[in-house]
Parts: C-alpha cells; structure tokens; sequence
C-alpha cells in the first residue's frame, strides 16, 4: 500500500537540527524547489513569522567542490548578508547547518512572487509597473554598488511584502566580480538571458558579460509587466534566442497602443544589444519615466484662482457624467477583430488567465506568452469571411 506523501515527510528530523527546532516552530509548505523546501515558521520567543528555507544537501553528488550545491548555498548565504539592510532585498535572519541540511531564516513575504500577482491580474498599469521598477533598479543599482551580479533577476524571484513592495530573493547564481572582470560561466533562465551571456558561452572569440546582464534582465520583466506577455519568447526555443543576441523585439499592436512613449523610450535603452551602450541601473532612475512633473511656483491671484476653480468644477461634473457614457465600439471591428478595443482585450486576457491561470508554468514551454497567440485565428477569420464575400 503506498501511503500519501505528507508535509511532514519533507522535515528533517529533530536529531539533524536540534538549533533550528530549539528557536523555531516549522509550519505549512509554501513553495518547493529541486532541492529545497520553503516553509513558514514562528520564532517561540517573539512569536514573528518567517519564511525557512531548507537545503538538503545529502545528496549533493560534488561534494565540497566549487560547483557543489553546498558551495553554491554558502556563497548565496555570504552575499545576503552582504547586502543586508536593504529595503528592497530579502533578509536574512538566522542560518543552522547540519551535515545533511542548511536552513536559511528569511524575511516572510505574505504576496508571494510577482510571477504570481501578475498571472492573477494579468498585466500592470504604468503607475504600478513604475512603481516596481523602481523599487527593482534602487536594490540593483545597490547589489551593483557591492561588486555583485544577480545572474537570475525574473518575476519568480522576485517577491512581494504586505504593501507590495518588491524583495529580490534567490541568490543562487550570484557572484562577487572586481571591477572590470568579466565572466563566461552559462546560469539564468532562458528568457531573460543578455546577449551577451549566450554569446559567451557559444563563441570562444566572446569577451565575457558583467553586471549588464542584469539590466537586460529588467527590460524583459519591465515589458512582461506591461503587457503580460515576454518580448522574445517563441514556442522554438533556438528562434527565442536567436531573437535575444538579434535584440529582435517589438512594441505590438494592439497590447502596445494604450501605452505611453516612456515606458517604451525606457524598455528600449534596457534592451541594448551592446552592453556597453546599455543603460545601468543609475541611469535607468534618472530616466523620465521616473520623473514627475514639477511646476513652479506662481503668484497668487485670487481672480484667476477663483476661475480655474469653477473650470475644475465644470470638467469634474463632465468626468463623472463620462462614467455612465459607454464608450462607442464599432459593430464591425467587435465581430472581426474584438482583441483590438482595449475593453474588450481586458475581458478577454482576464478570461483567458482565470481558466487558464494553473496551466501558466515557471518554464519556457508552458510560457504565460501562449495565450497571447490570438492573431492567427484572426487571420483565418479574415480568410474564412473573404470566401464568403467571394461566393
């Protein structure tokens, strides 16, 4: 008879870490990796939550080599508390290490990744979309600033507190550089791969890749958030990337037709072919994108304030009548092509995404991308409507 796995077949036993059930209290699992397990826990003495993070590394077959998965857990454990203190970068609390189990005692973020939030809602406004960007290039442009490169930044790694701001976890790939060294080591996912990073590892002529990476990184998760979708996925993956080293992207219609030039100026200076005409993180916060308006200071004139008043009145009553004025839709671009008009395109990708949210995976084949491929049957449509005229 084969039992049912439970939660608790994934604890380690009391006698392998005896320190971290001394302080902590073990609660349900939230999230499962290759090797690891994440699980809410409670400190018995404050009564706060955590998230742990438990590493078995009882089967790590390199054993205490540099490529091992233990090596790789203490470099990750070095360059937390390396950038500790950040508020946009997890934190780590405390650390217990057996002989078959490292625990990891994070900060506990409620949300979960942003990965998930945006398969919920879909897409982000640019109010939002600034205000985690934002958010994402101040922690880069810090984990820069220490000489470190992230090598993995994706929604999946990145997390989300109560207020939902942004917290950069998983720094498995993560690495200390000197100034001007170069690395050529393949690690990241897919997607979000510089081209530079692809070049390294398939021409010996390549000179290497830097923090840049990273930055590429941003572009595409900046452009994900937008629209919902990436801006190089192909269900052939040797074409995806072919596009990445190209930098063969676009801004499409209709998804890119409601959104402001920026945004888009923004994505575009992130998405550089050459490292070295990128964008850092510095200059990404400086962009106007991120700048709001500032007017100058006038003099009062009561006439003329009493006037500006009575139009903001005049313009506020005709706002609110707008809300019970439905916006006119064509009858036949609903019929032919009802993706174009953007009330319609919400309803529709909320649809999609709500049936379709559990079948959205954390790998390339699976990609949210998928169901964003609607224009074929529209031209099939337009085929199939043309042989009928014809007839």
């Amino acid at each position: 008879m084969v039992h049912p796995r439970t939660q608790e077949d994934d604890l380690p036993g009391k006698d392998v870490a005896k320190e971290f059930y001394a302080k902590y209290e073990p609660k349900e699992i939230l999230g499962r990796g290759v090797s690891s397990t994440v699980r809410r826990c409670i400190h018995k003495e404050t009564g706060r939550e955590y998230a742990a993070k438990i590493i078995d590394i009882s089967s790590d077959t390199e054993g205490a080599g540099p490529t091992s998965l233990y090596q790789a857990t203490k470099r990750e454990i070095e360059v937390l508390r390396k950038v500790a203190g950040h508020p946009y970068i997890i934190e780590l609390h405390d650390v217990f290490e057996s002989t078959t189990f490292i625990f990891l005692v994070l900060e506990l973020c409620r949300q979960g990744e942003l990965f998930d939030y945006l398969t919920t809602v879909v897409a982000l406004s640019e109010k939002k979309t600034k205000s985690i960007m934002k958010q994402l290039f101040e922690a880069l442009d810090y984990i820069h600033s220490q000489g470190i490169v992230h090598r993995d930044l994706k929604p999946e790694n990145i997390l989300l507190d109560d207020s939902l701001n942004v917290k950069i976890t998983d720094f498995g790939f993560a690495i200390h550089i000197q100034p001007g060294e170069l690395l050529t080591e393949l690690c990241g996912t897919p997607g979000y791969l510089a081209p530079e990073l692809l070049k390294s590892s398939m021409y010996e002529s390549s000179t290497g890749y830097d923090k840049q990476v990273d930055i590429w990184a941003c572009g595409v998760i900046m452009y994900t958030l937008l629209v919902g979708f990436p801006p190089f996925w192909h269900r052939k993956q040797m074409v995806m990337l072919r596009n990445i080293m190209e930098g063969k992207y676009e801004f499409c219609s209709p998804e890119w037709d409601d959104i402001t030039e920026a945004p888009k100026d923004l994505i575009s200076k992130l998405l550089v072919v050459d490292p070295a005409a990128r964008i850092d993180a510095a200059g990404a916060l400086e962009h106007s994108f991120f700048k709001a308006v500032v007017t100058q200071k006038r003099i009062f004139d009561a006439r003329k304030t009493f006037q500006f008043g009575i139009l903001c009145i005049r313009a506020l009553v005709r706002i609110r009548r707008l809300r019970f004025t439905p916006e006119p839709l064509s009858l036949i671009l609903a019929r032919t092509d009802p993706y174009r008009i953007k009330t319609l395109r919400k309803v529709i990708d909320g649809c999609a995404f709500r049936v379709y949210c559990h079948w959205v995976k954390k790998g390339e084949v699976q990609n949210r991308a998928a169901l964003f491929e609607n224009h074929p049957k529209i031209e099939l449509r337009q085929m199939y409507e043309e042989t009928l005229v014809a007839a």
